[in-house]
């Protein structure tokens, strides 16, 4: 006759209630005392009484047991209902997991599979209906989560970092910046943008503040060398870029179709700075990092945008467009 002792039926019990019990799933003295027995065996000796004071036990521990019993008489059923997630927000965090670009295929697998176990047996199955993503556009990297660890660390101790820092060519081939020479920094910020992480930091040798796609660092190091405390606007800074290029800041005013008003206030906010053109179009006025990526933004809005200042940025973007009108002059 097989008997375990006390602290490990309780922590079985526990172990049964947070995987095989919900809020639509409870289970009677009977079917508890057949799970016990589906795992260490038939032979196996458990008093119903024994588990009554296990249960009463966990409800005064704190445990989340709820107790249903219809009629008296009839059994008593035990569910453990309350979860540290509900269903939806495990689905959101699933979610984001299988959208994040930076995430490999095989650590997509490994943390979602992580997720769902945070429910019980019957729940972390319907969250397998997750989104569809292409997967050929997940990340490659098998290190991308140890480095995001470090350079959290690293902010968190204001402890200067070095990296390599490389991009992609027309062949495929990753191919290391600055002839593969390191980059020092100090870590300010790692922020969520267009669907990849990007750390900002100070940049020693060119003295300004750069950002970085984390999937594209390589052999990062933490330093024992430390910076004092810089107050540092995270949000500021990225609604200020555009794609995430970095630029000088200026202000800008830019002549807008009323259909592009929600575009505007998804990207600078509702306190951005408007005013009334004329009947079908307003005027933007902000700070903005002056650079292709805002060139590239104003033009795919087409004929619904128009530069008003400043002078230098009308010109490069009159300058773009008749180098797209060349492309395609001639051609019927």
């Amino acid at each position: 006759m097989l008997r375990i002792d006390n602290k490990e039926r309780i922590l079985k019990l526990m172990s049964i209630l947070k995987e095989e019990t919900d809020e639509n799933h409870e289970l009677s003295l009977d079917d508890i005392i057949l799970r016990f027995k589906q795992t260490y065996g038939t032979e196996m000796k458990l008093n119903k009484n024994s588990l009554k004071d296990d249960l009463d036990h966990l409800i005064r521990q704190g445990f989340d047991v709820t107790v249903n019993q219809e009629k008296e008489g009839l059994p008593k059923y035990y569910s453990h209902q309350y979860r540290l997630f509900e269903l939806y927000e495990l689905r959101m965090l699933i979610d984001a997991v299988v959208s994040a670009k930076f995430i490999s295929k095989k650590e997509t697998v490994q943390l979602t599979g992580k997720i769902r176990q945070l429910t019980s047996h019957r729940q972390g199955k319907r969250l397998h209906n997750e989104i569809q993503i292409d997967s050929s556009i997940k990340s490659e990297s098998p290190y991308i989560r140890r480095t995001i660890h470090d350079i959290h660390e690293a902010i968190t101790e204001r402890r200067m970092i070095t990296f390599q820092y490389g991009r992609f060519d027309v062949n495929k081939q990753f191919n290391l910046s600055h002839e593969g020479g390191l980059y020092k920094v100090k870590p300010y910020a790692l922020t969520w943008a267009n669907d990849f992480y990007y750390l900002i930091a100070y940049y020693f040798d060119a003295a300004e503040i750069r950002h970085y796609r984390v999937d594209r660092l390589r052999n990062v190091e933490v330093l024992t060398e430390t910076f004092p405390f810089e107050a540092f606007d995270v949000s500021k800074y990225v609604q200020s870029t555009f794609h995430m290029f970095a630029g000088d800041e200026e202000w800008i005013r830019i002549k807008l179709h009323n259909s592009l008003i929600n575009v505007i206030i998804d990207k600078f906010g509702k306190d951005v700075s408007i005013q009334r053109a004329d009947e079908e179009h307003f005027i933007l006025s902000t700070k903005a990092r002056v650079s292709i990526g805002l060139v590239n933004w104003i033009l795919s809005f087409g004929s619904g945008a128009k530069v008003i200042s400043p002078s230098s940025l009308v010109q490069t973007v009159k300058t773009e467009v008749h180098k797209l009108h060349s492309l395609y002059d001639g051609i019927h």
